[in-house]
């Protein structure tokens, strides 16, 4: 199967929080969760409710649907 949903929802964060220029410790800030759990969805190894992942896209400035019409267009199967 490929990688996880978990894994690329984590890479489809970093790459929207690299590409702002944030650090995980700036983005958990304005997320409002821990660092640590960034870099636990980061690298897939959570599986974050629908809340955290509202709260991930606005922290980013974008719409979670943007989120996932990224993820579908990578990963047709998803």
């Amino acid at each position: 199967m490929g990688e996880s949903l978990e894994a690329r929802f984590g890479l489809a964060i970093r790459r929207h929080r690299e590409g702002q220029g944030l650090s995980q410790e700036a983005f958990a800030d304005v997320a409002g969760i821990h660092r640590t759990y960034v870099s636990s969805i980061e690298r897939g190894k959570v599986q974050v409710s629908i809340g955290i992942a509202q709260q991930l896209a606005e922290a980013l400035g974008v719409p979670l649907s943007r989120i996932w019409r990224e993820l579908e267009r990578e990963f047709p199967s998803a």
